[in-house]
């Protein structure tokens, strides 16, 4: 498969096999609920024997994104949120989607970009899995601050990885008085988010919704990733 080619397709059910034996390679079938299928990059961290899979939605086809758009929305309804508020920078992507679909007609960005009429006390540092070394600080634009006020607000990301981006923007949230209803995603990248989550309150790991959900990967001997857990049980087993 192309680089080009990823996010570009959705799958019918059961096109790809979940947990080939000899592991994955090129990429990994993320599945939706009705099980129908995404097939992701498969990127290789620096040690060499793990790696994660890849969702870039800004770009991903139409077709793609707001098939995600939709199912985060339908999954958010239960909590009943009244203002969406998006991360930069490809959370705002699906934020401003689910927004549509939940009926909304605008959505809250927060930016990385300061303004000069931004304020210091609505904005906390930033960090990121996908741009490590880089420091930045995540705003709210003042402005912005009717909006969400005594509002049932749902905070979304596109990915949900390390949870440090998530962190961020519950402390800035937290500092305007607010406190989100739920966590949305379009995608849950292993469960490492959990323990950062957890450190702020354990009960926002269970306000998290994602609507895909992809594990951890270890290489396997026939150079392919298969599921870390999947390869830790077999090995107890073996």
């Amino acid at each position: 498969m192309c680089p080009h080619d990823f996010w570009q397709e959705i799958h019918p059910p059961a096109t790809f096999l979940r947990h080939p034996s000899e592991g994955h390679h090129g990429f990994f079938p993320a599945e939706f609920e009705d099980g129908s299928q995404l097939s992701l990059p498969i990127r290789e961290l620096s040690d060499g024997r793990h790696a994660l899979a890849s969702l870039i939605i800004n770009q991903a086809s139409f077709e793609v994104e707001d098939t995600l758009c939709a199912a985060l929305a339908r999954k958010a309804l239960p909590f009943e949120p009244e203002v969406v508020v998006g991360l930069p920078t490809l959370g705002l992507t699906l934020a401003r989607g689910v927004a549509r679909h939940l009926g909304h007609s605008r959505y809250v960005p927060l930016g990385t970009s300061r303004k000069f009429w931004y304020r210091d006390d609505l904005s906390v540092p930033l960090s990121s899995i996908t741009s490590p070394g880089q420091s930045k600080s995540l705003y709210l634009d003042p402005r912005m601050m009717p909006l969400i006020e005594n509002k049932r607000v749902l905070l979304v990301d596109d990915v949900i990885s390390s949870g440090t981006s998530i962190a961020a923007a519950l402390r800035l949230l937290s500092s305007c008085g607010v406190m989100p209803v739920a966590i949305g995603t379009a995608m849950l990248q292993t469960d490492r988010w959990q323990t950062k989550l957890a450190e702020l309150d354990p009960a926002w790991t269970r306000r998290v919704i994602g609507v895909l959900k992809t594990p951890l990967l270890r290489r396997t001997p026939e150079n392919g990733w298969t599921d870390e857990e999947i390869s830790k049980g077999n090995s107890r087993e073996s």
